[in-house]
């Protein structure tokens, strides 16, 4: 797993401007960022890799929106997963 910042996200999705990214997020269209630091943000790349999937495949904007909450969900459930672990 890798976590990419915007640029490499931007170029693997061919948005133009770090706003385009943003206002998708705010749509509920990309993923929420992951926190790398105090002023850095990165995405997952497997997440990244779904949602540009999912556009090609023709999925339309509804279909996405519940991708995304998808990705997300299996975002808890992979921490959950490496915690319940370590006990």
């Amino acid at each position: 797993m890798a976590i990419w910042r915007i640029e490499t996200c931007k170029l693997e999705a061919g948005y133009k401007s770090h706003a385009s990214i943003y206002k998708l997020i705010r749509e509920g269209l990309w993923t929420k960022p992951v926190r790398l630091g105090i002023r850095s943000v990165g995405w997952l790349d497997a997440e990244v890799s779904a949602i540009c999937a999912a556009r090609v495949a023709g999925m339309n904007d509804d279909q996405i929106r519940e991708l995304v909450k998808a990705l997300h969900v299996k975002r808890e459930s992979n921490l959950t997963e490496i915690l319940g672990g370590a006990k």
